[in-house]
């Protein structure tokens, strides 16, 4: 019997697609601006990652600078700045993820045990609002607050006998401002996930609970835990594949000299490097080297997370 031709076989698979794509033109195009934005901004810059394995040298580009290999990794992890920058980064990652993670869980379950539409709405409407504040707005706000003479916090410790407390200078302060002023301002935001999650649990089995005796409770920890488990467990990848991805603009604006010593991170650190000392080299391999460990927490905890319960992003 005569085989046919690869491309005889594959033509109507190719037409089936291409009937598909024009039946639904348009959410392609409603798709296309957001594809070309990742391919401008996100793909194409990639080239520029071999900078961190060459000199640069401006006049030469990024084709024609020297190859040095790995020689910025190594003078990164023999520098003096390295255990600091880990040590900070980390911490600070792992504290939003041990405070900022379940707290959204929280207030989604709360929010979804309210019954009076009106104040469930408020409630809503009042914990949302903090998400839409920019970055400098909110630095400005924990600076007010926290201002050693005239600030709120201040002035309720010296009215309860206290001395005031520098907390924009204080480095032991500097983690816990920075993760609970995130925590107030997204936790309403991030909770959204989980209220729909949790509409698509079926009321019925509410119902069979409270025929059954079950408290609020209980149904609570025995049905919408259990029904939102898939979700936190896919969020809880993603939380602690940027464990290190601590972000930039809100450490930068609440840094200062005196709590340098808790605030620098790996993003600051690159920062000062390629934009204020021009090591474009050096501050490209820091910044691969933070992307690198971020992909491999990522899988790692994708990979336990399949071979524990099932549900992981692939």
């Amino acid at each position: 019997m005569k085989a046919l031709p690869a491309s005889e076989i594959s033509n109507p698979n190719h037409r089936r697609v291409w009937k598909s794509v024009l039946k639904n033109w348009r959410l392609y195009v409603m798709l296309a601006p957001v594809i070309l934005y990742f391919l401008v901004f996100h793909y194409w810059p990639m080239y520029g990652v071999q900078l961190a394995f060459k000199d640069f040298i401006a006049t030469n580009g990024i084709f024609g600078s020297p190859w040095v290999g790995f020689k910025h990794f190594e003078r990164f992890f023999d520098s003096y700045y390295f255990w600091r920058l880990i040590k900070n980064t980390l911490s600070i990652g792992l504290y939003e993820l041990a405070v900022g993670f379940p707290i959204p869980i929280i207030l989604a379950l709360m929010i979804n045990e309210v019954r009076h539409k009106f104040y469930k709405r408020l409630i809503q409407t009042v914990t949302y609002m903090p998400h839409f504040l920019s970055t400098v707005v909110l630095v400005g706000m924990i600076m007010i607050f926290l201002a050693p003479e005239t600030g709120i916090v201040n002035q309720v410790i010296k009215l309860f006998g206290g001395e005031p407390i520098r907390f924009m200078t204080e480095p032991e302060w500097f983690k816990s401002i920075f993760v609970m002023s995130g925590v107030w301002q997204h936790m309403g935001w991030s909770s959204i996930i989980y209220l729909a999650a949790l509409s698509g649990i079926d009321p019925q089995l509410h119902e069979a609970a409270r025929v059954d005796g079950a408290s609020r409770l209980q149904r609570i920890w025995h049905i919408n835990i259990p029904g939102i488990m898939p979700t936190i467990v896919i969020l809880l990848i993603l939380k602690a594949g940027s464990i290190l991805g601590v972000g930039f603009e809100k450490v930068f604006l609440m840094q200062n000299s005196l709590n340098m010593e808790s605030s620098d991170v790996i993003s600051t650190f690159v920062y000062r490097s390629g934009m204020l000392e021009a090591q474009y080299s050096f501050a490209t391999a820091v910044d691969l080297f933070n992307s690198v460990i971020n992909f491999i927490l990522l899988v790692t905890v994708n990979f336990i997370a399949r071979r524990a319960g099932g549900s992981s992003l692939w």
